[in-house]
């Protein structure tokens, strides 16, 4: 996760500023749906596991658009002019406090009412501030550098780990506060709302059952990612993540680690080594070939592409609990 490639305040308050403006240049297309002639709800998610919420429990009375584009590295995001005018013009925005520090930027600047951050409708949790968010603290010399690749994040986050819509149990309970939050944009619409909610968090329930069930009988408890994302997951299930290096899946892992990685993969029996479809395969391929292992995909879920196993979140995690249940040797 890159954190350091971000618009500098000033720069951003402009890109608003100017954003607003230009409003007026813009076609009826381009704008979103005043809810007061009638329209749809407009509502602005900040990356795709927002946007998934916002389309599943919204349906027919909202109309979803999103700051992060399929293919993007949602941390690497920079908000162009017609970006932050269109957080202006939303009737409300969803988002994930922290993990977008220059989305954060914006909605400050944007003066929208109805904002609901994700990160206030569950408990986040700190997985370990060391790379894996799973080693003792005698470790934490060793990985001193990669520490330092997600300082940014970290600041932001306050050492806690934003990912919780990879726990289908956290990302139900935000999906009930998003239902609450569109009831009270939109009253007239309540009973839709929540009737999409509920179906939506008995599905997420399902899939809860699902990973409790397909992972409970497993070879090894422990597996190896680029990206420290699965923490929640991680406990959730009673699995083990042990990260190359840390928040940051393109960040080299100095030898230490590596030679670290390899007694991991020795002692605790792991098979393979994730990495993600968003960032390059690059370390992944190099520790598995260090350590004799092979290399899959375990999706973090921050954007669908045409790389995803999956059209949606839902298709996408059971894709992801395949993978897990190959890597550890489910029973």
């Amino acid at each position: 996760m890159n954190a350091r490639r971000l618009i500098p305040t000033a720069t951003l308050a402009g890109a608003v500023t100017l954003g607003l403006v230009a409003l007026s240049a813009c076609s009826s297309s381009d704008a979103a749906t005043d809810t007061k002639n009638g329209g749809a709800l407009a509502v602005t998610a900040s990356f795709y596991p927002m946007q998934f919420l916002a389309e599943r429990i919204g349906g027919d009375h909202v109309s979803v658009s999103t700051l992060t584009k399929p293919g993007v590295e949602p941390h690497d995001l920079e908000l162009t002019p017609r970006q932050a005018a269109q957080l202006g013009e939303s009737d409300v925005i969803l988002y994930l406090k922290g993990i977008q520090p220059a989305v954060d930027e914006a909605i400050t600047q944007s003066g929208v009412k109805n904002t609901v951050d994700a990160a206030s409708l569950t408990t986040l949790e700190k997985h370990g501030t060391e790379v894996g968010h799973s080693h003792e603290d005698g470790h934490a010399d060793d990985h001193a550098a990669e520490e330092s690749h997600s300082a940014g994040e970290e600041d932001a986050l306050a050492g806690k780990d934003p990912h919780i819509w990879l726990d289908p149990v956290k990302y139900a309970e935000v999906a009930k506060g998003v239902g609450a939050s569109l009831e009270k944009a939109d009253p007239d619409n309540s009973a839709a709302y929540r009737k999409n909610t509920d179906a939506l968090v008995k599905e997420l329930g399902g899939l809860d059952t699902a990973f409790k069930q397909g992972l409970a009988d497993t070879t090894t408890r422990t597996f190896i990612t680029t990206h420290s994302a699965f923490g929640y997951l991680a406990e959730r299930y009673g699995l083990t993540q042990e990260g190359i290096a840390g928040l940051d899946p393109e960040s080299e892992p100095s030898p230490a680690r590596m030679k670290e990685l390899k007694t991991i993969a020795e002692h605790e029996k792991v098979g393979t080594v994730f990495f993600e479809t968003l960032a390059s395969d690059k370390t992944a391929k190099t520790v598995a070939a260090d350590s004799g292992l092979k290399t899959d995909v375990l999706d973090p879920l921050e954007g669908i592409t045409d790389k995803s196993k999956g059209d949606d979140y839902i298709e996408v995690m059971n894709a992801n609990l395949t993978a897990l249940r190959t890597a550890l040797g489910a029973k």
